[in-house]
């Protein structure tokens, strides 16, 4: 009786839904059909002209949108002062500060068939947030910069990309500020080309919460270098704050787990050795990190 009843339950809840799947995808079409899309450069020409123009960056992904429309997500709390944050980056159109946005408006073809489809259902709840809170008719650049392998049916141009990248820190001394757990560029060569590397480490989760902190410590020490910054949601805010005060500044988020799984070659997304994956596997099994050099790069906590 338990089974039926159960088997009952679990049809219900499938076909409840189902409906509302259907009703979402029957706004967004009439919707799609009055009101332009945002234009999105290619991941190519977002890091090229990151490199060439020296330009500050902010990042806005699924996580990004759903904070800013005051909501949840599995590694920060909405927090009103932080979603007023979030919208005013969004909508800035200051000159030597870039927004980026993900490619996924017009089509998610070019994805593999499990990030098409987190898009496609994504956008059917937050389309309208997007569009609202993107006005400019002026191309955005591609949030997925940092996202350039896993995502992408065709991995082929990916080597292309991540040596873009590297041109927006060759030759540079940068202060990464990060996760305490993020380790960006340990095990890799991502940042070999760069001048020197120093870090600041921050919260593994939850960094809005030591804002204030994070931000005067990377201003303390983050003159005449370039900001690298890989602290979740926060970091967008982050970006252009710095870039107001003077400093140039990129939101790099999950590049670093990106050019990981490239290396290796990777299909599936899966956790990296002492280096915190949220979408695999979190923080579990992540321990200390006994390295002379990464200790040294280190010159403040703010956990």
């Amino acid at each position: 009786m338990k089974s039926f009843l159960l088997a009952v339950w679990n049809f219900l809840i499938d076909s409840k839904n189902k409906i509302r799947l259907r009703i979402l995808f029957a706004k967004d079409k009439r919707f799609v059909r009055k009101h332009k899309a945002p234009s999105v450069m290619s991941i190519e020409e977002t890091l090229k002209r990151i490199a060439e123009e020296n330009l500050s960056v902010a990042r806005f992904g699924d996580g990004e949108i759903k904070l800013a429309d005051n909501r949840d997500i599995s590694f920060q709390k909405a927090d009103p002062v932080l979603c007023d944050k979030l919208r005013q980056v969004l909508r800035s159109s200051d000159e030597g500060f870039l927004v980026c946005v993900p490619d996924v408006f017009l089509s998610t073809d070019y994805m593999t068939e499990s990030a098409s489809s987190h898009w496609k259902k994504h956008l059917l709840e937050f389309r309208r947030v997007w569009y609202s809170l993107l006005p400019s008719q002026k191309p955005y650049g591609n949030a997925f910069l940092s996202r350039c392998y896993m995502i992408l049916k065709d991995k082929s141009r990916s080597a292309e990309y991540f040596a873009l990248m590297k041109k927006i820190w060759d030759g540079k001394d940068i202060l990464l500020v990060e996760g305490e757990k993020s380790r960006l560029g340990i095990g890799n060569d991502l940042f070999d080309n760069a001048s020197s590397v120093s870090r600041i480490l921050g919260p593994v989760s939850g960094a809005f919460g030591k804002y204030d902190e994070l931000l005067e410590t990377a201003v303390n020490n983050g003159r005449d270098k370039l900001v690298l910054l890989a602290l979740g949601p926060t970091s967008s805010v982050m970006a252009y704050d710095l870039w107001k005060q003077g400093l140039t500044a990129v939101d790099l988020g999950h590049a670093d787990i990106e050019y990981e799984w490239f290396l290796k070659g990777a299909t599936v997304k899966t956790p990296v050795r002492n280096k915190y994956v949220n979408e695999a596997g979190a923080g579990r099994g992540v321990g200390e990190l006994d390295d002379e050099e990464y200790i040294k790069q280190i010159i403040a906590k703010v956990i």
